[in-house]
């Protein structure tokens, strides 16, 4: 299961240095429904070696205010602190798999 992103938290977690995935996405929205299933099993599947949350724009817009995300859902990938790569739409789980094995 993803862990869940927030305001409280995302600074922390970027900041760690460890490869981190944010998915930004709102209960409302149809192509992010399509999306968190991945999103989960690629938290499991990388766990221990990459951090893979989800953020809800509609409770943490600040957050999602903070990277500029205007559409969703939105996953952003980052290493050493720095967001690398960002994937709008919805896309097939191979793409997030390249994006995060980039990252390791």
């Amino acid at each position: 299961m993803a862990l869940e992103i927030t305001e409280g938290n995302y600074q922390e977690l970027i900041a760690s240095g460890n490869p981190v995935v944010i998915d930004f996405w709102a209960p409302w929205c149809g192509p992010c429904k399509m999306v968190s299933p991945i999103i989960d099993e690629l938290a499991a599947e990388y766990e221990g070696k990459v951090t893979i949350g989800k953020c809800d724009v509609d409770d943490n817009g600040d957050v999602a205010a903070a990277f500029g995300i205007r559409n969703i859902p939105t996953v952003l990938f980052f290493k050493d602190g720095k967001q690398v790569d960002k994937q709008v739409g919805s896309a097939p789980k191979p793409t997030y798999v390249q994006k995060i094995e980039a990252l390791l």
